[in-house]
């Protein structure tokens, strides 16, 4: 079972052996122990036989550790399935073997001991009401003992700087055309975007024309449209690869295509026949860009409350009145996914309605020229590449034929049906981010001297990097299963939602051990590290709050 020529029968003495029978050993009690926690907060948010909104908000920690629980003990199953998967095809090498370890090692110790769901709020078993013994036999004890130790840290590290030319550290497991297609786009990231996109973000400037036109021309905005309406017709796994390998590059630029997978997947699911033929092959091609244009000022996640509405006027066309907040490239778009509320009567979901309001893209002159329209940037920390805007609308006109599905009352559920793509997208996102900030890290760890040798032969500088490519891995194979589930049309909205609440949490640490890896150098805005920090930090908010994520997906845990 070779990997980049080193055969397995040379290992080191960091693995221990019988690697993947202990590591299988040790997912039945995790099986058990999230039975038991279920089950014991189901019982106090319950009120008869059905989940209480009340009870759920007032044991919101227990609720939001079984999710995190859940999260850790889907990430190892996963981690668990690509070591089978690619020992089948023998590509599971010792760079593989030492991040299993570890990565098994590291998040059975941290079920045990209390998972982190912030830097300031640990969830621990005794919490959920389950006895930390039920995480209990001689393989657990055996991973927590010695899967993480600093031997096996050491040793991943070397063999990490040993593969530095390897798109990532470790087999992906996703097979050669999903290799071939990271390969491409790593390619791409690499000479046209990382060069530049430090000098984009420290002057605030919208990403350059010819990086759209290019994306475009490399099917970036039609990957999972399918062919029919002028779309590659490609997988969710190889949007995730594209996200993930653009994103590495600069957050701003793999997120472009995140626009229009959001509105295609908008227009696939509840749009009719004549908007599909009409608007599907224009976003494919690139001809027109959309923004999404759904939150509030005075909502944030609560998008049931939106008080923006839409009037139908003699004509038959609509009129928007209202405003609209953190609006990701709202200036330069030629169409707004708009939600507003079209039914007066209503105060929840159930009065909303999406539509495919077309605006005239602007200028640094006049970035919004469209009648009835006016935005003001909101300047930002980071994910600058695309800008942030505040939008008003009085009486902004939309066309009758452009009220997504034809159907009033339809826009919140239309949504809805978008959050999986969307989740699993940021998912990736966050993967690429992460990457990036292990590339600049263990970079400048070679490169930086200290007390007459390198940062990277200092062991708390070098577990940190381990630690920063075991987390990848197991954020990139959760990600991976839910595009894997979406793909097989299998509902994933609860592996999505556990994908991003633990990418953005390891984006985050990676950026912030990588700012750290860099001391006071890090603090200083010529280094990258401290633009890929900032970056990192909104993956914990949109496409919904680490907190609202937790809740949504123990909402979904405790009704199944």
């Amino acid at each position: 079972m070779p990997h980049d020529g080193q055969p397995m029968t040379d290992k080191s003495e960091a693995l221990l052996a019988d690697l993947t029978t202990l590591t299988e050993a040790a997912l039945p009690p995790l099986a058990a122990a999230f039975a038991a926690a279920k089950s014991q907060v189901l019982a106090r948010v319950s009120e008869g036989d059905k989940v209480s909104a009340r009870l759920l908000e007032v044991e919101q920690n227990a609720a939001h550790g079984l999710s995190w629980l859940a999260t850790y003990v889907q990430a190892l199953t996963q981690m668990q399935a690509w070591a089978k998967r690619i020992d089948a095809e023998g590509r599971f090498g010792e760079i593989e073997a030492l991040i299993l370890q570890i990565g098994f090692g590291e998040y059975l110790a941290q079920i045990r001991g209390g998972i982190p769901m912030s830097q300031g709020e640990i969830t621990r078993l005794s919490d959920l009401g389950v006895d930390e013994a039920t995480i209990d036999n001689d393989a657990i004890r055996r991973l927590i003992r010695h899967g993480n130790s600093p031997a096996a840290r050491e040793r991943l590290v070397a063999l990490m700087q040993d593969n530095l030319a390897h798109a990532t550290f470790g087999e992906t497991g996703l097979g050669d055309e999903l290799d071939m297609i990271r390969d491409q786009f790593r390619r791409y990231a690499a000479e046209r975007v990382e060069p530049f996109a430090h000098d984009w973000h420290l002057a605030d400037q919208l990403i350059p024309m010819e990086i759209i036109e290019a994306l475009a021309e490399m099917g970036v905005f039609g990957l999972t449209i399918p062919e029919e309406f002028g779309g590659l017709g490609l997988s969710k796994a190889s949007m995730v690869v594209v996200s993930e390998e653009l994103s590495r590059g600069y957050i701003g630029v793999g997120s472009l295509g995140t626009r229009s997978e959001i509105a295609a997947e908008l227009i696939l699911c509840g749009g009719t026949p004549d908007q599909k033929a009409a608007w599907l092959p224009k976003l494919a091609s690139g001809e027109i860009l959309p923004t999404a244009v759904f939150t509030e000022p005075n909502t944030g996640s609560d998008l049931g409350s939106l008080r923006t509405r839409a009037v139908k006027g003699d004509d038959g066309d609509w009129r928007v009145t209202g405003n609209k907040t953190w609006i990701t490239h709202a200036a330069r778009t030629h169409v707004m996914t708009l939600l507003a509320r079209t039914d007066p009567t209503t105060t929840d979901h159930r009065g909303l309605s999406m539509f495919l309001a077309e605006k005239t893209p602007g200028t640094d002159e006049a970035p919004f020229p469209t009648p009835g329209m006016t935005g003001t940037e909101i300047e930002v920390l980071g994910y600058r590449g695309m800008k942030e805007y505040e939008l008003g609308f009085d009486n902004f006109r939309v066309k009758e034929a452009n009220l997504l599905g034809g159907v009033e009352g339809q826009g919140f559920k239309q949504l809805m049906q978008t959050f999986e793509s969307a989740r699993i997208q940021t998912a990736a996102r966050a993967i690429g981010v992460a990457q990036s900030a292990l590339d600049v890290a263990m970079q400048y760890a070679r490169d930086r001297k200290q007390f007459g040798k390198s940062l990277i032969a200092f062991p708390r500088v070098s577990g940190k990097l381990a630690m920063m490519a075991v987390e990848i891995m197991i954020a990139r194979q959760l990600t991976y299963f839910s595009a894997w589930q979406k793909d097989h049309d299998k509902r994933c909205d609860l592996e999505a939602g556990m994908a991003k609440l633990l990418g953005a949490r390891v984006a985050w640490a990676a950026a912030d051990n990588g700012l750290q890896i860099h001391g006071g150098n890090g603090f200083a805005l010529e280094y990258k590290i401290s633009r890929i920090l900032c970056d990192a930090r909104i993956l914990n908010i949109f496409e919904g709050a680490a907190e609202i994520q937790a809740q949504v997906i123990a909402r979904r845990l405790l009704e199944s």
